[in-house]
């Protein structure tokens, strides 16, 4: 792309110095001395670098008018287009600061053009009106660059947006995943145990797996249903799980083998979609790392709904036996909820108990109905 451009420049600068050049001659009776067909040359010639160089390409066009006018070439060849485009490509390409040196350097040489010929009145009308001329190009110049760099702000807010959403995502296949798949293991091995000595307990097992299987395939058809909405609309919106389904996410994790205790205080109410869900993560995956790694333990979840704050608080007791807890405060998975309670305002804390357990610890903002 870089390289079609300055071929673009190339050709720009060949035509319009191969015009410039006849214009000259065709103007003069005789054959214009060389020295003037070559500063009139090198008043648009320099186009061609005006991307690599474009301060000196402006340089090197008005140091050739100068030269001209000392040759009593009382005009700006080709109307000024050459101090024109590289005004315009300094303005684009540097800083405001280097343009409006170079504005001034146009100006002086436009100035001491009309001023050098003391046998002819200067007319400052004339000074002005090109003057007004090069500041409309670096007019346009500034403003070509500020739509670029709204252009190139509005293509990484794209960026930033997809790589959110595709963490949004991660985060939600994660939680999904990890838990129901974690229930399916758990339940499948114990029904392998005692398939043989205790067939009423594998059954039992078998349906609880079945049963985490298939909320697994309904939560996937949710967040499949949210990555179908229209992109204007809010993905916490759609049908998601809250808090209203703790008491079935409680059960399930019973029926997995983890004993937990669901205690609510504080008058209950409905959590905008965001928070909500939000909150029922923080407990699913915590539940979820209770299962994994902290062996044989009970599990508490402590609700508190006040008028400013949701309080949100699962511990447990295992790992007693003096066996180092395998889940980090700085895993994965508390990482993402983590960043799922701060997209929201909250602040989650997470870490190991002195009698062995672990404890997550979710702050919400909410406004209770009054």
């Amino acid at each position: 792309m870089l390289l079609r451009s300055v071929l673009v420049d190339v050709l720009l600068a060949v035509t319009l110095t191969g015009l410039t050049v006849a214009t000259l001659i065709g103007q003069r009776d005789g054959a214009p001395h060389w020295a003037v067909v070559v500063l009139a040359a090198l008043t648009v010639a320099p186009i061609a670098l005006r991307q690599r160089a474009p301060v000196l390409t402006v340089v090197v066009i008005l140091a050739a008018l100068c030269g001209l006018s000392l040759f009593s070439y009382d005009d700006l060849p080709n109307g000024g287009l050459g101090i024109l485009i590289g005004m315009f490509t300094v303005a684009t390409m540097r800083s405001r600061r280097v343009a409006g040196l170079v504005f001034l350097a146009a100006v002086a040489v436009i100035t001491f053009i009309h001023c050098v010929h003391f046998s002819e009145p200067v007319y400052w009308s004339q000074v002005a009106q090109v003057t007004l001329i090069v500041l409309g190009a670096w007019a346009l110049g500034e403003s070509t660059k500020t739509w670029s760099q709204r252009a190139e702000r509005l293509a990484a807010q794209v960026a930033r947006a997809a790589s959110d959403e595709r963490m949004r995502i991660a985060r939600e296949m994660h939680d999904i995943v990890s838990h129901h798949m974690s229930v399916v293991s758990l339940q499948s091995g114990l029904a392998e145990c005692v398939l043989d000595k205790d067939p009423d307990t594998a059954h039992t097992a078998i349906a609880a797996a079945g049963a985490a299987s298939r909320q697994a395939m309904l939560e996937l058809r949710r967040l499949l249903d949210v990555l179908r909405i229209e992109p204007d609309s809010d993905p916490d919106d759609r049908a998601q799980p809250g808090l209203a389904q703790l008491e079935e996410l409680v059960t399930s994790t019973r029926s997995a083998g983890l004993p937990v205790d669901l205690s609510v205080a504080g008058n209950v109410f409905p959590l905008p979609p965001g928070p909500d869900l939000c909150a029922y993560r923080v407990v699913q995956e915590s539940l979820t790392n209770v299962l994994k790694h902290a062996g044989p333990a009970v599990a508490k979840v402590d609700l508190d709904y006040g008028t400013r704050v949701l309080t949100v608080r699962i511990s447990d007791n295992g790992t007693r036996d003096g066996r180092p807890r395998q889940v980090s405060p700085t895993s994965y998975g508390i990482q993402g909820m983590r960043e799922r309670a701060e997209r929201y305002g909250g602040v989650l804390t997470a870490g190991h108990a002195e009698d062995g357990g672990f404890t997550v610890l979710l702050r919400l903002p909410v406004w209770a109905p009054r």
